[in-house]
Order: structure tokens, then sequence, then C-alpha cells
């Protein structure tokens, strides 16, 4: 590696700014996040070394400088959070990573460096009464009922068995009518066997006979107003208005009526094992996570009921 110029470490930020808006085309909104979080960490090595730095500085900070920032996102007078601290630290590599490509210098500390542990937010899950208000009352568009019928299709599909709602929306014509059980390919080609609930074929019979489109065995059966492939956007957005209307809280979702579905049935004594496999999961360790939901509605009640809470 040739000796590197000792560019003032601004000049180098600003070097590496225009090449995100220019290059890489990012949104300006993400130009000045990483604008600010370089600028931070340029911050903190000039008062690490106690000098003015420049690229050689930048390049050549070893793991005991690295963990020191990380030390003092997390215990400075700002501390943040896991996830913040994570966030920060992938603008950090990327910025090296322009460097190493723009200079030909490497850093061989950085790789090295794992940021803290972020806990995987638990999934939102609505209750039985929330999830049955969302599935059974009407979304309808004046003068169509045929779109109440769809929507409501959709949801007790999410709710009743547990799909996501791009599965949903990819059943196609040679699906229907729906028998006890449906095969489904997920994500990463994964197929399982999803069972079907009376209520959740009736509701897709039901819009299957209003429709006013032709259904053929290779497209989508769910359809837009106006005959194309329905979006997902189309849904959430009713849902949306649907949750103002009932009173229900921003977490009910049509997502958090497949949490749903998965947690009521752990409630009610299923094993992780089969709502594994009912989900779709790669691994339990996902479906593990429903369990401190459950758990944590537990804790709730008992807050709230307990004679000495």
């Amino acid at each position: 590696m040739a000796t590197l110029q000792k560019i003032p470490a601004p000049e180098v930020l600003h070097l590496f700014i225009e090449h995100l808006r220019g290059e890489r085309r990012l949104a300006e909104k993400t130009c000045e996040a990483y604008s600010r979080d370089i600028s931070e960490f340029l911050g903190f090595l000039c008062g690490y070394l106690e000098r003015t730095v420049t690229l050689p500085d930048i390049v050549g900070v070893e793991a005991r400088g690295f963990r020191a920032y990380l030390a003092q996102r997390r215990r400075g007078n700002r501390p943040l959070s896991a996830a913040s601290i994570q966030r920060q630290l992938s603008a950090v590599r990327t910025f090296y990573r322009y460097i190493e490509r723009r200079w030909d210098a490497a850093n061989s500390a950085l790789p090295l460096i794992r940021g803290p542990r972020v806990k995987r937010p638990l999934p939102k899950a609505v209750s039985a009464a929330e999830a049955l208000k969302i599935v059974n009352t009407p979304l309808d568009s004046p003068g169509e009922p045929w779109i109440a019928a769809r929507n409501q299709a959709v949801l007790a599909l999410c709710y009743g068995s547990g799909l996501r709602i791009s599965e949903a929306l990819g059943l196609t014509g040679r699906d229907v009518p729906l028998g006890r059980q449906i095969q489904l390919t997920g994500k990463g080609n994964k197929t399982r066997m999803v069972p079907i609930l009376p209520a959740v074929a009736e509701a897709v019979s039901e819009y299957m006979r209003q429709t006013p489109y032709q259904l053929e065995p290779n497209e989508p059966i769910f359809r837009g107003a106006r005959g194309g492939v329905l979006r997902a956007e189309i849904i959430q957005g009713e849902v949306r208005r649907l949750r103002g209307a009932l009173g229900l809280p921003e977490t009910a979702t049509p997502h958090a009526l497949r949490h749903s579905f998965a947690t009521h049935l752990l409630a009610g004594g299923g094993d992780l094992r089969t709502i594994q496999q009912l989900l779709g999961h790669e691994s339990l360790s996902t479906t593990q996570r429903y369990t401190d939901v459950d758990a944590a509605r537990l804790m709730d009640i008992h807050a709230g009921a307990h004679p000495r809470a």
C-alpha cells in the first residue's frame, strides 16, 4: 500500500458523501444521516487521538479504538440503544469500504469488531377479540360489496391460517375452492401444508361468488377494483381505516393477524414444533419468540389483577 496523503478528515468525509450522492444516488435524507454518523465518529477520533485527524489516522485505527468508540456510544452523555449503535457501526463500515476502494487502504481491525446484540422486538399480536373484530367487520366501498368480501377473505386467511399477506394474495385459481388444507411455498421456497378452517374457506368462497372478474387457474384470485392484481397496500390501508373506526391499537395490522394466529394457538395448548410448521419458520428459535409474547400477556394480566400488584 502506497503512503497515504494526509487528507484532512472533513475532506475525506466530503468525498464520501459526494460518492453517496453521485455514484450511489442515495436519497438526501440518507446522505444526511451518513454525514451525521461519520462526523460523530471522526469527532470521537479527534478526542481519542488528541490531534487533528487525517486519512492515515482513519485507516490506522486499532481494535481498541473502535471498542472505545462503541463504549462511548453506550455510556456517553447521550447513551444510544443497541439498535442505534449497530446502525452507526454499519455507517462506519460503509465509510471504511469506500476508503478501501478509493485509496486501496484497508483497515484490518474493523472486521473483528462486533456491535451490541440487538434484542429482536416481540411480535405485535392483537387479542382474540380484536382479531375477530378485524376479520368480521366489513371493509367495504360504497356500492362494491364484492370488495368487502375480498378484504374479509384475505384477512381471514391471515388470522385463520396464519398466512403472510403475500401468501394470501399469491393464491391462484388452482388453489380454489379451498379444501381442508392447502400447500404453500413461502420464504426461501419452503413448502408447508396449512389447514383451512371452514370459516376461512367460506370467506374465500363468498368472495369467489361475488367477484365480477373471471379468475384463471394460473392467475391470483384476489383482484383490485379495476381487475389488476391486488396489492398488499390496499388491504393495509383498509385495516388502518377500520382500526380508527373500531378504536383498535396501531399494532392491529394484517401481519399482526399472523402473529395472533400463532400466539392464540400457543395459549390454547399448541406445541411449538407444530406452530413452527404451520408458520413455515426455518428455525424453531423464531417460533419461540411467541412464548415471550404469551408470557408478556400473562405478566400484564398479573400486574393488573393481583391484589398486591
